[in-house]
């Protein structure tokens, strides 16, 4: 049985360990990264998975952004366990958290990933939507949480604490 809930102050390190793990190193030096700098993650949207020991086997957080001064959830990263790849959970971890953004009043969400793999949870493309350099144009995606939020939303991805 896996338990899915919101991350706490206390699985940080946990979560910073399990992502260390499944990404390559140099994360940290990714542009999103420099928009994360210093902001909270998005409370009770970021989510981690337990297996039924207790030992944590995924994860996905959510950064707060903003886009010409739109507000935006910028999604990421997502990761699992690779003792646990292939069974489904990052799709699980999307599609709840996604669902909790949705409750929780936003309106848009944004990440920097793979089109064919993330097309599936609804995310297409963006144009003229600008993460900070060096970022394909082509792997900025986005997904309306409520129908026509990401409609006329264009411009520079900036740090939430940027004025807006």
């Amino acid at each position: 049985m896996i338990e899915l809930k919101p991350e706490a102050n206390a699985d940080w390190w946990e979560v910073e360990a399990l992502l260390d793990l499944c990404f390559a190193p140099g994360r940290e030096a990714l542009s999103s990264y420099r928009l994360r700098d210093g902001i909270p993650p998005v409370p009770g949207l970021s989510l981690v998975a337990r297996d039924e020991s207790g030992i944590l086997i995924g994860a996905i957080r959510y950064w707060p952004v903003r886009v010409d001064g739109a507000a935006a959830l910028l999604l990421g990263p997502v990761a699992v366990h690779p003792t646990h790849q292939g069974e489904g959970l990052g799709a699980v971890l999307i599609r709840d958290s996604l669902a909790a953004a949705t409750a929780n009043g936003w309106q848009r969400v944004m990440l920097v990933g793979d089109a064919p793999y993330y097309s599936r949870f609804g995310f297409d493309k963006l144009e003229d939507v600008e993460m900070p350099p060096p970022t394909n144009p082509e792997r900025v995606l986005g997904q309306d949480l409520v129908p026509g939020a990401w409609t006329g939303v264009t411009g520079r991805v900036t740090r939430w604490d940027a004025d807006p």
